[in-house]
Parts: C-alpha cells; sequence; structure tokens
C-alpha cells in the first residue's frame, strides 16, 4: 500500500511539475526596439550608491502584469552574463537579477569598491525575454 501511495504520488507530482518545466514561448518585440544605459557610461568611475538610469526606444514603459499595446518593463544584470541566463523562463529577481515591475526607469544600487558588470534587458509582462531579446550593450564601472 505504502509503495502504490508513493507511485500516485509521484506520478502527480511529475504531472503537475511538467508544464511548469515546459518552455514559454517568447514573443517579438517590435522592430527597432532598443535598450540602453542613459547612465552611468561605460567605464566610469563613480561611488556608491551609484544612480542607474535607463532608456529605451520602439517601445513604452509599463508595470509587470499590464499588457497596454507595446509596453513592458525594464531589469537590470549586476555581474550576471547574459549567457548564463535562461531567456525561456521568467527571470528569478535576486540581487543578480533585479526587477523594475513598477515600470522604473531609474534605481539607486549600493555595490561593493571594485569593477561591476551591468547589463540591461526589456522584458515582457511575465518577465519572459523577447525572441530575440532586447538587451543593452554590457557596460562595466568600477566603484571607489
Amino acid at each position: 500500500m505504502n509503495k502504490w501511495i508513493t507511485g500516485v504520488a509521484l506520478a502527480g507530482s511529475m504531472l503537475l511539475a511538467g508544464p511548469a518545466l515546459a518552455q514559454i514561448e517568447r514573443s517579438s518585440a517590435p522592430q527597432g526596439t532598443e535598450v540602453y544605459f542613459i547612465s552611468p557610461e561605460d567605464g566610469a568611475t563613480v561611488e556608491s550608491p551609484l544612480t542607474v538610469r535607463m532608456g529605451l526606444t520602439g517601445m513604452g514603459v509599463a508595470p509587470a502584469g499590464i499588457q497596454a499595446g507595446a509596453t513592458r518593463h525594464h531589469h537590470l544584470l549586476v555581474d550576471k552574463p547574459l549567457n548564463e541566463v535562461d531567456l525561456d523562463q521568467p527571470l528569478p529577481a535576486n540581487e543578480a537579477m533585479r526587477h523594475f515591475g513598477g515600470g522604473q526607469t531609474e534605481t539607486t544600487l549600493e555595490l561593493e569598491p571594485g569593477e561591476h558588470t551591468l547589463q540591461l534587458l526589456f522584458m515582457d509582462a511575465s518577465h519572459v525575454s523577447f525572441d530575440p531579446p532586447v538587451a543593452s550593450d554590457a557596460i562595466t564601472v568600477t566603484v571607489e
């Protein structure tokens, strides 16, 4: 009886996990959409806290969950290479992958002294990347 219950529980959990592990269909952004840093500039030497200003052309900014026309929201990779991000799944929120689901276009970062890499991602209302991704060039800043 115990083996049967364990087997049923395992089968049920696999059925529930299946859709979560499936690849999410990614949409494309309008032609010409670009995300970029207004500030800081690549190679800048800065103090912490650092103000980051995010720019966008080709779309508008709206809070997460809002799907109003060609609007979505910003994300910021901090010391996280884009090639290490699973763009086929919703982006997790943590210190290396910051979400601006309130529609923010500016933020203040507390960074330790040293060299840091920053890269912007503009993603859909569910925190999923466009296909192809709308990503800025990675920039490097040195915090004194």
